[in-house]
């Protein structure tokens, strides 16, 4: 009898992965005893796991957990999607609305906060819930809309000539299968003053399959400027696949950007987000902000302090070229813009 080491016997789960980016999305664990199982976890993370779960399930693909460091719980990809028992643990200042984007909100499915561009929930769906997650208490369900509620709410940007800009965004927004994104782009190209398509998804990372054919058909025939922000927070999320998957999109016309989050125990020390910087310019990506956490209630134990954070920016400025700096910003309720630290 042969006995296959917990490594080989990952490698095999991978290789057995389904290819189609649906099936992957389908297949994510969602369950927090089986992912600390697949990661040979101590027994004593369990719990805490259980408990976070509860508040905001957990969700991760298979093409993300085999860039996880298997038996370490201080893995800075693992931090990102495992939940904890301090999510539970009120803080003052964490609300579920951090943002206050209920107050923007001028048509379903719309998010209208800055000029010149309205940003538009496209899918209620992520394919990995990340614990520190802005959105993780938002109502999707009143914000998930048919077709004809789609022609309504796009309304909203043919009656407003000051829109240049349409934000795809969720959930992720690439969760939606591309029959309906190409349908919703058909629409917006119809709106004469809107001249830019912005996608904000974490897809082609977490799942790089996601790059497919018909994702590239739609995006090369649209007469928009395509802009994508990635969302990235650690160099060991970017693999050959995901290299490939964003060599893709820019292939197709597609400028790429990212944002990252500053985050408690994954990135924060100079050398990871110099080492995130240099990994997204090979992967053809350009670092664009750098994000201090947001106060969403369950998150608080990902937070660094700005004054932390300018000092670790100052420091990782000495080390990087300019074009690789990405912004130190914080999101304020109430601002016209993102406010730079």
């Amino acid at each position: 009898m042969i006995t296959r080491s917990p490594a080989a016997l990952q490698r095999q789960t991978i290789a057995s992965t389904p290819r189609h980016w649906q099936q992957q999305l389908s297949g994510a664990i969602r369950d927090p005893a089986e992912l600390c199982q697949r990661l040979d976890l101590n027994p004593t993370w369990h719990s805490g796991a259980q408990l976070g779960h509860q508040l905001f399930e957990v969700r991760v693909p298979e093409a993300y957990l085999s860039r996880i460091q298997r038996g370490d719980p201080n893995d800075p990809l693992l931090r990102q999607v495992l939940p904890l028992s301090a999510e539970g643990d009120e803080q003052p200042g964490y609300i579920a609305d951090p943002l206050h984007e209920a107050e923007h909100g001028p048509r379903q499915g719309l998010i209208h906060k800055y000029a010149g561009r309205v940003l538009l929930i496209t899918s209620p769906a992520c394919a990995v819930n990340c614990r520190y997650c802005f959105r993780r208490h938002f109502p999707y369900q009143e914000n998930a809309l048919s077709r004809a509620q789609w022609e309504e709410s796009l309304g909203y940007l043919r009656e407003d000539s000051s829109i240049q800009e349409a934000i795809l965004s969720g959930g992720d927004p690439l969760a939606a299968n591309d029959r309906q994104l190409a349908w919703l782009v058909e629409r917006l190209e119809d709106i004469p003053h809107v001249k830019r398509l912005r996608i904000h998804s974490r897809l082609p990372v977490v799942i790089p399959d996601r790059v497919d054919e018909a994702l590239l058909g739609w995006l090369k025939k649209t007469r928009l400027q395509k802009v994508m922000v990635l969302h990235i927070n650690h160099a060991n999320e970017i693999d050959d696949a995901v290299a490939r998957a964003c060599q893709r999109l820019r292939d197709a016309g597609v400028t790429l950007l990212n944002q990252s989050v500053l985050l408690r125990g994954v990135n924060d020390s100079v050398d990871a987000l110099a080492a995130l910087s240099e990994r997204l310019f090979d992967a053809s990506v350009l670092p664009y902000y750098l994000h201090v956490l947001d106060p969403v209630s369950g998150a608080a134990h990902f937070n660094v302090p700005d004054d932390e954070a300018r000092v670790l920016v100052d420091k990782l400025r000495t080390q990087l070229s300019g074009f690789l700096m990405p912004t130190l910003v914080r999101e304020i309720p109430g601002k016209t813009s993102k406010t730079p630290l």
